[in-house]
């Protein structure tokens, strides 16, 4: 039998004892009320189901060398029944009992995001022979047949076919996405309307779907740095517990003759308010819950300490390409110019950059086709890294040609103030200038921008309200990064970048706000994801690199969910604190009166129970925190997007 079985096993026999205690407990309330025979029988029977599995958990951690909250109960139990009070005896152990299955209650709820995405993977799939395997007898490079309402049995790329396909397993985003040829899906998605065939590029055990699941499942069991403080202070604070109890109990029989059973009875009080139930199970439930809520949103937080360090951080750098821009290179304007004409300028910038897969060539071979306009034909080309090319025009009079920046069109070619003012305007909107030459004439510019993510400006002030710092690290042009900038509403920009300098400029700002974030597409920007307190990816529906390497990883590419993040770390350890010092000053004034004889035992191990059950419905909000808020930022997503 397996570990998790043997637990699932406990957890179950747990509950059944529990509610068994719970029905013996209230039923014996009733006979006592009414003065019916058997309520000393009933309590009895309720203190042995709730009791037995906690006095056991106790001798265990004894010998274990463990003083646990359960030694505590259990010994106050006994000290009840000595007292002969079987009613707060079988009450200190039902109140125990049931705020423990609250707290099972809640580590449940934080996880069944996880066992939802486990149930929705797959366990067969169909090859393109007809047959149907068990998804773990897959191999790579296998084709796999997805009908319409099958879910895809694991990551591949479509061979075959056209469909549309839910991706909120992944991205947390409910709007279906188009699928054809060559497009990436992932296992636990859901095929809607058409039929395709993909090719197997990953094992059931290695697919994006699985890697979530571990991530949250290993997130949720990690612990933040006030838990380690809680978990600490209790380790001390128990045997404290215990030791002034004992005295609380002896000193007043002994040195002042005062009777012994009042005596006892207050340290009885005392010990059943000094468990630390609800201290201890404030951060956990809260840091589970929060983890889980954000896996149902897409947004993948790799552990208790990164919420916490969200919660403390002032200022978040904005890498500016597909980050706060889609990162898609579009044509936003043609200038010809010597009497060229904007077909002369296009057909020979489209077939030079024909050799070139840069995303900039891309993007003038696409606009170029849009209009129309056939390429000219050319020869000997020749790559200029991070300049442009020149090559041989097959068709044009002038054979030599030219594309690129203007430092790379400028070493062969005469550069005007006409140009040169007309580069400057482009940069100035936030684009990048391309020039086109024909022998030593620039025949044309073209201005090439990238598309602003809608929601960028919404993320922007959402931050401010939290009060948190925006800033820009790009390695685009300084003009291009300012333009975009004003657009959201960041103020701090930093432009012409290379990643050594994003990373140190990491290090000025935290000497500035103090905890910074980072947000990158997780591959140009790992050296200052790395450095920041908090490295926060663009997922870009589940990025190996971006997946494993980065906090906190944005699985549908959204950043409508960051002033999520950050609103949910700092409302988690705000729930943290209201725990913690609500529990605090209740189980302080029950103690005081205790001590001094005006509440009873009874009256404590209510108000001890209360707090328990309290700590972990408070936390259990987190869950749902922020769905109207990032559901909003997240729809503009979808909306027409302006050019920056």
């Amino acid at each position: 039998m397996s570990q998790q079985h043997e637990k699932t096993n406990q957890n179950r026999w747990n509950k059944l004892l529990t509610l068994v205690a719970a029905i013996s407990f209230v039923a014996g309330i009733i006979f006592a009320i009414f003065k019916l025979s058997g309520a000393d029988l009933l309590f009895g029977l309720s203190l042995a189901a709730g009791g037995i599995p906690v006095a056991l958990s106790a001798i265990r951690k004894v010998f274990k060398r463990k003083i646990s909250i359960s030694l505590l109960v259990t010994i106050a139990t006994i000290g009840a029944l000595y007292l002969g009070q079987i009613a707060e005896a079988a009450a200190v152990m039902f109140f125990f009992a049931l705020a423990e299955a609250f707290e099972e209650f809640g580590e449940a709820r934080s996880q069944r995001a996880v066992a939802a995405l486990l149930e929705k993977s797959p366990k067969i799939a169909r090859l393109a022979d007809g047959r149907e395997v068990p998804v773990e007898d897959i191999r790579i490079e296998d084709i796999v047949k997805v009908r319409p309402g099958d879910m895809v049995p694991l990551d591949g790329i479509v061979t075959s076919g056209e469909s549309s396909v839910d991706e909120a397993t992944i991205t947390g985003e409910s709007i279906p996405k188009e699928k054809y040829k060559g497009q990436i899906v992932y296992a636990g998605t859901l095929n809607q309307s058409g039929y395709l065939e993909v090719k197997v590029t990953k094992i059931a055990a290695d697919s994006t779907l699985q890697k979530i699941v571990t991530l949250i499942e290993e997130a949720q069991k990690s612990r933040p740095e006030m838990q380690e403080f809680l978990d600490k202070f209790a380790s001390y604070y128990i045997p404290a517990a215990l030791i002034l109890a004992t005295l609380v109990a002896l000193i007043p029989p002994v040195f002042f003759g005062e009777p012994f059973s009042d005596w006892f009875t207050r340290a009885l009080i005392l010990l059943v308010l000094a468990c630390p139930d609800a201290l201890v199970v404030s951060a956990p439930v809260a840091v589970a819950a929060a983890i889980g809520g954000a896996s149902k949103r897409g947004v993948i937080i790799k552990g208790g300490r990164f919420l916490e360090v969200l919660s403390k951080t002032k200022a978040i750098a904005f890498d500016k390409t597909k980050t706060l821009t889609v990162g898609t290179p579009v044509v936003a304007e043609v200038i010809a110019l010597h009497g060229a004409s904007e077909a002369d300028v296009l057909a020979d910038a489209a077939g030079i950059e024909k050799f070139s897969s840069h995303p900039l060539a891309t993007a003038i071979e696409e606009y170029a086709k849009n209009r129309g306009i056939e390429p000219h034909k050319m020869d000997k080309f020749k790559n200029i890294a991070g300049r442009g090319g020149v090559a041989t025009c097959l068709v044009c009079d002038t054979k030599d040609h030219a594309i690129g920046n203007l430092q790379h069109i400028g070493a062969s070619a005469k550069v005007c103030k006409d140009v040169l003012r007309e580069v400057e305007r482009m940069e100035s909107k936030g684009m990048t200038s391309v020039l086109v030459s024909e022998g030593k004439t620039v025949i044309g510019i073209i201005g090439i921008t990238d598309t602003l993510r809608p929601e960028s400006k919404s993320v922007i002030d959402a931050l401010k309200k939290l009060k948190v710092t925006s800033v820009m690290l790009t390695g685009d042009n300084k003009l291009a990064a300012q333009y975009v900038a004003s657009q959201v509403g960041i103020t701090e920009v930093y432009g012409a970048l290379l990643p050594e300098e994003k990373a140190k400029l990491i290090d000025t700002l935290q000497a500035k706000h103090g905890r910074v974030a980072m947000v990158g597409d997780g591959v140009n920007d790992a050296p200052s994801l790395a450095r920041a307190d908090v490295g926060i990816a663009m997922g870009g529906g589940g990025s190996d690199l971006a997946i494993e390497t980065a906090d906190v990883t944005l699985m549908n590419d959204a950043i409508g969910t960051i002033p999520y993040i950050m609103g949910v770390g700092q409302q988690t350890f705000r729930v943290v604190r209201q725990n913690v010092y609500g529990s605090l000053i209740v189980k302080g004034v029950i103690l005081i009166a205790g001590v001094l004889g005006a509440a009873s035992l009874s009256v404590a191990v209510a108000a001890d129970a209360a707090m328990a059950v309290l700590v972990v419905l408070n936390g259990l909000r987190l869950f749902n925190s922020g769905g109207k808020e990032i559901a909003t930022l997240i729809k503009k997503s979808h909306h027409t997007c302006p050019h920056a």
